[in-house]
């Protein structure tokens, strides 16, 4: 029997506003000056009406009419700390929407980087260790549920990084099942992280790796409203064959939330798709849904994966590695001057501060700095605020100089 997550990303970030210079701004008031809140709230607005509150409404719905059946629908989420920043700001009925499904036991919540953060490629890796233990706390408090799976943000991963993530204590990683990592393997495995360190640990203590089937899980994300592909409509009694056909010991899908709504209209028919897609599932005896915890306790690994640093794969665009963020000049420029505040930041110990410099990390600010062409383009240009990357990157570097000047300002009065 193959076993199907369906695992959701939910993220917002705090998007930059447009930088005017003001030295009469104190430290106090610089989260105002630096953030656009007006069209953060506007934009949250808008998702929570077409997405957020519908999906959430019909998975609710689909996991109630199956909780006396004897296979369950389950889903799981990845829900950054920003995002639920956003939420008590601008709309807490919205968490407790999320919280009622956590309470259901068919959701499990997936461990992040608490601002989304590229924090796993720094040198040091002390900032993102924080970020992980931070977003591992505001899951216990807010849903008083420990992740024991954990996704980078936008699926970045190497060696090292699923070193740091075990030793931290989770069970497993999601990755993207791309082939420049996997060869002539299918995606539809449970994997285990490749024997590369020191005293590293027998293989049964090593982290499980999950792999998203990223043509399947693209499918429904990208190509449903796609009226030129081969395959439109796309209804949940195909995609069910499809997945029934599919070998295999389970079949990862990951996509971002908002693909529900936002990003596929309720014109497409996606909502109805979901509706249908539990239904058609499970008339397969062969398929069953999952969580991701339950993967690794069912299934034992099939091989190793192994990435080295310098080959660190993520979910995005056509290269799926980390140039989505760092393929230009003008991101490598901004992510250095963020890296190189770490020391100055934290030697200061203002906590107002730290989460400014740590809210600039947010991985988005880079992702509108993309000059790519064609398709991968055209997304960065779907989701960015700016009208192009050179103006993303003006923007991002005038508001990383002021708060570095703020910052040394500040150090030298010590």
């Amino acid at each position: 029997m193959a076993s199907i997550t369906l695992n959701f990303q939910v993220h917002q970030p705090f998007r930059l506003a447009t930088f005017q210079p003001n030295g009469n701004i104190s430290a106090k008031e610089i989260f105002n000056h630096y953030f656009n809140h007006g069209l953060d709230k506007w934009i949250f607005d808008r998702v929570c009406n077409r997405c957020y509150f519908p999906t959430n409404q019909i998975i609710l719905e689909l996991i109630d009419n199956f909780k006396k059946e004897k296979k369950k629908f389950k889903v799981s989420y990845s829900i950054t700390g920003v995002f639920l920043e956003l939420c008590e700001r601008y709309n807490k009925d919205l968490l407790e929407s999320f919280k009622q499904l956590v309470e259901t036991k068919c959701v499990e919540l997936i461990g992040e980087t608490y601002y989304h953060s590229l924090a796993s490629l720094f040198e040091d890796k002390g900032e993102f260790i924080e970020q992980v233990n931070m977003h591992r706390q505001v899951m216990k408090d807010l849903f008083n549920f420990t992740p024991k799976v954990f996704v980078n943000t936008e699926m970045i991963y190497n060696n090292v990084i699923a070193k740091i993530v075990e030793d931290l204590g989770f069970k497993a990683i999601f990755t993207e099942g791309t082939e420049r990592i996997l060869g002539w393997r299918s995606p539809n495995y449970v994997y285990i992280r490749k024997y590369c360190f020191p005293n590293d640990p027998r293989p049964e203590k090593r982290i499980r790796v999950l792999l998203r089937n990223y043509r399947l899980s693209d499918d429904i994300g990208y190509r449903f409203s796609a009226k030129d592909w081969n395959e439109w409509p796309l209804t949940a009694d195909k995609f069910a064959a499809w997945l029934a056909a599919t070998p295999g010991q389970c079949i990862n899908l990951y996509m971002d939330y908002e693909t529900f709504g936002e990003h596929q209209w309720p014109e497409s028919g996606i909502f109805w798709f979901l509706r249908a897609l539990p239904r058609e599932v499970l008339k397969y005896e062969n398929l069953e849904f999952c969580l991701p915890s339950e993967i690794i306790q069912k299934y034992e690994p099939a091989g190793e994966i192994d990435v080295f640093e310098l080959s660190t794969v993520s979910w995005a665009d056509m290269e799926r590695d980390v140039s989505a963020w760092l393929g230009n000049r003008m991101q490598q420029v901004c992510f250095e001057e963020i890296k190189n505040l770490e020391k100055a930041v934290k030697r200061l110990g203002d906590t107002q501060l730290l989460r400014i410099w740590r809210l600039l990390q947010i991985s988005d600010h880079l992702y509108y700095c993309c000059t790519k062409w064609w398709k991968d383009g055209d997304v960065h240009k779907y989701f960015s605020c700016f009208p192009t990357p050179q103006d993303g990157f003006v923007n991002l570097m005038s508001i990383i100089s002021d708060f570095k000047a703020r910052v040394f300002t500040e150090l030298a009065k010590r």
